[in-house]
C-alpha cells in the first residue's frame, strides 16, 4: 500500500520572515502550496501584530488556523500553592532578576515558548494532518521562518511523525532580503512579533513600543510592576528590562547613544523560535 504524501503546513509568526515565506508560497516561489498556516497566540501580541494577521490572511490562498493555550500574561502571574504549601509559577518567562546580594542574572527556562507556541502548533498540525497516536512515520513538513542571519536557531523535529523545514535557509534569504521582498512586490512591512512584555526587546523595541504602541507600552509598565508584587520570593525580583530596573524609569538610549560599546543585539532575539 502506497503511504501518501506528508502535508505542508507554515508555523507562521505573523513576523517578517514567516510572513515573507507565506507571501512567497502564494505567489508559488515556495513549492509545494502548504495546506495551512497555524498562528500560536499568546493572547499578547501588540495589536499591530493582530492587524497584520487579520491583513495577511486575506493575501494567502491557504488557510491560517489561530489557535491558543490561554493568556501568557495572566498564567505567568497566577500564584499557584503545592500541597505542601509552596508557592510557584507554572510558566516562566526569562525574567531578568535581581538578587538581594545585589547580582543580577536571568531565567534561562522557557516554558512560555513551549507552552504558548510549541505545543499549540504541535496538537493543531497532528488534527490537521490526521495524525495517529504513536504514529512514526512523518505526516506533516513544519516549514519554519528562520533566515540564514539566525541559522542558529534552527533545530530538528523532535516529534517523529514531523519534519521540519527552512525555506528561507534553502533561498539564502536574511531578514533584510525578506524586507525588500516584500517592497518589490508593494506589500506593507509587517510589524515586529513578539509578546508586549518580552524580556529579550532591545531598548530599541521598547522605545518603539512606548512611542508608536502607547497602550502597549502601559499594559508592559502595569505587568512589570505585578510581576515583582507576584514574584518577589526567594531573594529575588524580577523585571523585564535587562537592566533591573521598573520599566517606566529605564533610560531607553541604545548603547551607541550612550556612547558605550554594543553588548547586546539592538533588536528582539526573536527567541520564541517559530
Amino acid at each position: 500500500m502506497k503511504m501518501s504524501e506528508p502535508i505542508h503546513i507554515i508555523s507562521l509568526g505573523a513576523g517578517v520572515q514567516s510572513s515573507t515565506m507565506a507571501l512567497m508560497a502564494a505567489h508559488g516561489e515556495i513549492t509545494p502550496m502548504p495546506t495551512a498556516a497555524i498562528f500560536a497566540d499568546t493572547q499578547a501580541e501588540p495589536d499591530s501584530v493582530y492587524r497584520w494577521l487579520d491583513w495577511l490572511e486575506q493575501q494567502l490562498p491557504f488557510p491560517v488556523h489561530r489557535v491558543t493555550a490561554g493568556s501568557l500574561k495572566d498564567e505567568a502571574l497566577r500564584i499557584r500553592v503545592s500541597k505542601k504549601g509552596f508557592r510557584y509559577f507554572r510558566t516562566a518567562i526569562p525574567f531578568h532578576m535581581k538578587n538581594d546580594d545585589g547580582s543580577t542574572g536571568r531565567i534561562t527556562h522557557r516554558a512560555c515558548t513551549r507552552d504558548y507556541k510549541i505545543r499549540p502548533l504541535l496538537k493543531a498540525a497532528r488534527q490537521i494532518a490526521g495524525i495517529k497516536r504513536g504514529q512514526k512515520t512523518v505526516g506533516v513538513v513544519q516549514w519554519i521562518g528562520i533566515s540564514v542571519d539566525e541559522i542558529a536557531r534552527c533545530k530538528p523535529s523532535r516529534e517523529p511523525w514531523a519534519e521540519s523545514r527552512w525555506p528561507l535557509i534553502e533561498l539564502r534569504m536574511t531578514r533584510w532580503a525578506c524586507l525588500n521582498w516584500m517592497i518589490g512586490h508593494g506589500y506593507p512591512q509587517p510589524p515586529r512579533s513578539a509578546c508586549w512584555f518580552c524580556p529579550f526587546h532591545s531598548n530599541s523595541e521598547w522605545r518603539r513600543l512606548r512611542d508608536e504602541e502607547p497602550d502597549e507600552w502601559d499594559k508592559a509598565v502595569a505587568f512589570d510592576r505585578e510581576a515583582r508584587e507576584a514574584r518577589a520570593v526567594n531573594s529575588s525580583t524580577p523585571f523585564l528590562h535587562r537592566s533591573c530596573v521598573p520599566l517606566d524609569q529605564v533610560d531607553l538610549r541604545t548603547e551607541a547613544e550612550k556612547g558605550q560599546p554594543s553588548l547586546w543585539q539592538d533588536e528582539c532575539e526573536g527567541m520564541c523560535g517559530v
